[in-house]
């Protein structure tokens, strides 16, 4: 059923919104609430970016931060867990082992007075996989074989493998945002301020002002029914700053209550002895890595001197020769840990194959292996690599980090490095233009889950759009998804990580904390850094 046809003539009763990461939001009725609003402004600096506050168009942190705020979910998790559960749901489960059945609340409606109801979470979710946008969200989806809109608020997802493990914790990732089908086109990105003016927003907030990474403010919403319940504020405004120098002055002066993502290990060292403000950290999940593509690499598929055998090479003498510890320790201060699987350890079913595989066999790294892997492959001479890194999206330090990746692979002998850098807004649509050979990216995940660091990257159609595919490594992430057995499923974990090492198609590099920096007057900092990795404007007060 489509709203815009019926245009009214019915009664719309509910909607489903189902968010399992972090929708933060105020609820009209029924919600948990996190506080009274009323408890004034708090102001967050970021120098993270938007891409587009369009769901199906945006896989990034900088983006999704922002659509925690304005959109519903389906699915959430209340602060201090990672546990999907209804948000502006009533109730979800599983009616069979293939069909996902959702309830949602009645009486929801989105900020421009549009009811929201099951037709336009079969919109939000079917557009997504529709536009399939390069820098989309369309692959965590790859499990969805239908979504009905059974009445007006009952929604069921049909799955194409039976008992999908992770399915209810998708529908709260960037999958997930519901929006209002009266103000989106069904096939194509809608523009920021075109978005705004349509108000189709039924989160925890409303946007009410939108400068584009520069000053967002956003005001609680009274109409969110969902999980979350009322902020702990009035509202909120989001401050994008382009260098973290002036966003780590700013939160010493007090001209902001909370600087966010990202500050350098320095700021963060220097931070920590100002009794003015106070370090938060919480449990990491980031993951920072380089990313091969597979046509246009050395030796790759579309190269003059196409060689894969070659190819494989390259990235094993990389993986051989790189310091991951030599990285951690002098560019980021112990603040990142090396990383040595495409899963960080700490989660259920988390291996560590890169550091037995590569290198020593303990964890450093071995110039005279990676001199085997040329010679064994026929390459002679040395090899020229053009690397790409971010130095706004990932930090100040991504300079320094990139510098010493530089002079690790130049002072073996064996590569010559060409670095460049972009800004975030270009760099994330030229990489998946085949733009850059190899390149810096790092993952926030979407769910705590070892499988979000696996089907997004190493299935057919996956985010990095690298030309990677293995359809052994496919196979073996397909098993672990619909594998309920704890035991089973985590050997099956390990098996994929060691499979993807073994192809090299992204090298782990490091892993990390979260970490915001706050005035000591404000309050709840804490409750927004928890193993959902997602930021919740609504539990900060001051």
């Amino acid at each position: 059923m489509n709203k815009k046809a019926l245009q009214g003539a019915i009664a719309f009763a509910g909607i489903s919104a189902f968010a399992l990461t972090a929708c933060t939001g105020p609820s009209g009725g029924g919600g948990t609430s996190t506080g009274s609003a009323g408890g004034g402004t708090i102001t967050y600096g970021t120098t993270d970016k938007v891409v587009t506050l369009d769901p199906a168009g945006s896989y990034d942190a900088g983006s999704f931060m922002l659509m925690n705020q304005i959109y519903p979910f389906l699915m959430n998790s209340k602060p201090g867990s990672a546990e999907a559960s209804p948000d502006i749901a009533e109730s979800a489960s599983f009616t069979s082992p293939t069909e996902y059945t959702v309830k949602l609340k009645p009486g929801l409606k989105f900020a421009n007075g549009h009811a929201l109801t099951s037709s336009d979470v079969k919109f939000s979710i079917d557009r997504v996989v529709k536009i399939a946008d390069p820098n989309g969200p369309a692959s965590l989806l790859s499990n969805l074989k239908s979504v009905a809109a059974k009445d007006d608020s009952t929604v069921v997802f049909t799955l194409k493998a039976a008992n999908d493990q992770v399915f209810p914790s998708v529908l709260g990732t960037n999958t997930g945002p519901i929006i209002d089908e009266e103000v989106f086109p069904a096939n194509k990105i809608m523009g920021d301020d075109d978005i705004v003016k349509g108000k189709p927003f039924a989160g925890q907030y409303t946007i009410e002002s939108y400068k584009k990474n520069e000053l967002v403010s956003l005001k609680a919403n009274p109409d969110y029914q969902g999980l979350l319940g009322k902020p702990a504020n009035d509202g909120a405004s989001i401050k994008y700053y382009a260098d973290s120098n002036n966003l780590k002055l700013d939160v010493q002066q007090g001209n902001i209550d909370v600087a966010g993502r990202v500050l350098t290990a320095t700021d963060v060292a220097d931070l920590e002895k100002d009794a003015k403000v106070k370090v938060h950290k919480g449990p990491g999940g980031e993951l920072r890595y380089i990313v091969f593509n597979f046509d246009t690499m050395p030796f790759g598929a579309k190269s003059a001197d196409a060689d894969p055998k070659k190819a494989l090479a390259v990235r094993q003498a990389m993986a051989n020769i790189v310091d991951r510890d030599a990285i951690a320790t002098q560019v980021y201060k112990g603040t990142y840990l090396p990383a040595y699987s495409v899963v960080p350890d700490g989660l259920p079913g988390a291996a560590q194959p890169l550091k037995e595989m590569y290198g020593d066999g303990n964890g450093k790294p071995d110039v005279e292996k990676a001199k085997k892997a040329f010679a064994d492959a026929g390459i002679s001479g040395t090899v020229t690599i053009k690397l790409q890194y971010n130095p706004d999206h990932y930090g100040k330090s991504s300079g320094d980090e990139y510098a010493m990746i530089k002079e690790q692979l130049e002072k073996s002998g064996l590569f010559k490095v060409e670095l460049q850098s972009t800004e975030w807004v270009t760099y994330s649509k030229a990489r998946t233009a085949d733009a850059y050979p190899v390149y810096q990216l790092g993952w926030f995940p979407d769910y705590s889950d070892a499988d979000n660091y696996l089907t997004p990257f190493f299935i057919p159609g996956n985010f990095l759009k690298n030309h990677y595919e293995n359809p052994s490594v496919t196979d073996i992430i397909k098993k672990e998804l619909v594998t309920a057995d704890k035991t089973e499923r985590e050997k099956l974990l390990g098996d994929a990580q060691s499979a993807v090492a073994k192809d090299l198609s992204t090298l782990p590099l490091l892993q990390g904390a979260q970490l915001m920096v706050a005035g000591a007057d404000v309050k709840g900092v804490e409750r927004t850094l928890d193993p959902s990795f997602k930021t919740r404007l609504g539990v900060i007060s001051k």
